[in-house]
C-alpha cells in the first residue's frame, strides 16, 4: 500500500458557501451604509433648527430682560447686536438679518429670502432646508429630500 500524502485546502463547496454568505452580508449591510449621507444631512438640518430656536429664545429673553423694548438688542457679550421686531407677535423676535447675527456662525449653510428666511446647505439639496419666520419666530424643517 502506498502512503498518500493529503493536501490541505478548501473544497469547492466550502468556497461557494463562504462566497454566498459574504454576498448575503453585503446585500444586507450595503443599503444601511448608503443611508448614512441622508441621516447626516437630516441631523445637520435638525441641529441648525435647534440652534435657531435657541437663538430666538435667548434674544427674546434678553429683549424682555432689558425692559426697554427697543431694537437692536445687545447680547450679554456686549458686542453682538440683534435687530428685533418691536410690535405685536414679533416683539423681541429677531428680524431676518437679526437671526443671522444671533447665530454668529452658519458655516456650511446659505441663506435666502426675507420672510421666511431659508437656510440651506451651501451646496443646495432639494427639499432639505430650514425656514425661519421673522414675523412669529417659528422655525420649520423640510427634510423630504435629504
Amino acid at each position: 500500500m502506498r502512503n498518500m500524502k493529503q493536501q490541505g485546502g478548501f473544497t469547492l463547496i466550502e468556497l461557494v458557501v463562504v462566497i454566498v454568505i459574504l454576498g448575503i452580508l453585503a446585500a444586507v449591510a450595503f443599503p444601511r451604509y448608503i443611508s448614512l449621507t441622508s441621516d447626516a444631512r437630516k441631523s445637520s438640518m435638525n441641529g441648525l433648527a435647534g440652534g435657531l430656536r435657541s437663538a430666538v429664545a435667548v434674544v427674546q429673553a434678553r429683549y424682555f430682560a432689558n425692559g426697554t423694548n427697543t431694537s437692536p438688542v445687545t447680547m450679554a457679550d456686549g458686542v453682538t447686536t440683534v435687530a428685533v421686531g418691536t410690535a405685536g407677535a414679533a416683539s423681541g423676535v429677531p428680524t431676518a438679518a437679526g437671526i443671522i447675527s444671533a447665530m454668529q456662525s452658519i458655516d456650511g449653510f446659505a441663506t435666502s429670502g426675507a420672510a421666511p428666511v431659508k437656510f440651506d446647505f451651501t451646496t443646495a439639496v432639494a427639499n432639505c432646508f430650514v425656514n425661519y419666520d421673522p414675523a412669529t419666530g417659528t422655525v420649520t424643517t423640510t427634510l423630504g429630500g435629504c
